[in-house]
């Protein structure tokens, strides 16, 4: 996998020599963000030698390279999911692939469903840590010791200074931020009612299908972490209707732009 990820990286460096200081995952809904920074570089997943290719309608498959203000940047527009078929080291290699270009920081953002009633469809959350019991762990197998140690610590897996930086810059954007867990599961599927409630027993606040594993691995390779939630629907068994891939994009659709201006800031403050 380490010789995989060289390859992937040499890929890349025939084509681009910028080396971002931030990356960011973009989740449905926010895949736009991309085309309104300074942009310097892209590159087609495709175009990456063993690079996993997502299948997910709206999602462009590309990385970006370029500025938000002064701060250089990586965008991943479109993610692999483990759904897809992939391997989950596979679906975590994007990730490495940022930190050995040379990112020191990581932005998370989904589309989730809210399972704390507390919540309302439309409403951000920074995630505050994760439960990853339903999905296997992207570290499992052989240790890539160039990476980081073979038994990583994950008691803050989501770095308290952004936590931080998230909240002051969603306070001077008048934005209504929740705090709370994010429960990956492994999808397509939506959540069955009993899943949800099992979610809640365990302590969490929203789930998905993607993110958490993500984070995962880069928390081994000494990435500083952060993540963003929105609730783009009420998950089974709180929601009075079924649950559609649609209706998770057209609520992603409509608070895009309140997202993208918390996205902006945080990066700058970072």
């Amino acid at each position: 996998m380490y010789n995989k990820l060289k390859r992937c990286l040499e890929c890349v460096r025939e084509k681009t020599d910028f080396v971002p200081e931030v990356a960011l995952i973009l989740g449905s809904g926010l895949g736009d963000f991309a085309d309104g920074i300074q942009v310097v570089d892209t590159v087609d997943y495709s175009d990456i030698e063993g690079f996993p290719v997502s299948t997910v309608k709206g999602h462009k498959g590309r990385f970006v390279f370029g500025y938000v203000e002064k701060t250089p940047v990586v965008i991943m527009q479109g993610r692999v999911h483990y759904y897809e078929g992939y391997d989950m080291k596979d679906v975590v290699l994007p990730t490495r692939l940022m930190g050995m270009m040379g990112a020191k920081k990581l932005i998370l953002t989904n589309a989730s469903g809210g399972c704390n009633p507390d919540f309302q469809v439309g409403d951000l959350m920074m995630i505050t840590d994760h439960i990853t019991t339903a999905v296997p762990s992207p570290l499992i197998g052989p240790n890539i010791d160039e990476l980081g140690t073979r038994f990583p610590d994950m008691s803050e897996v989501y770095s308290k200074r952004l936590r931080s930086i998230i909240r002051d810059c969603a306070k001077e954007c008048s934005i209504k931020l929740q705090e709370g867990v994010y429960v990956q599961f492994t999808g397509p599927n939506f959540e069955t009612p009993a899943e949800i409630r099992l979610a809640q027993i365990w302590g969490g606040d929203t789930v998905g299908m993607s993110t958490a594993c993500e984070a995962m691995a880069a928390n081994h390779m000494g990435m500083e972490v952060c993540g963003i939630s929105c609730i783009t629907n009420m998950a089974a068994g709180i929601s009075k209707f079924a649950l559609t891939h649609e209706e998770v994009q057209e609520t992603a659709d409509k608070v895009a732009d309140v997202f993208k201006a918390l996205i902006s800031k945080v990066i700058v403050r970072m």
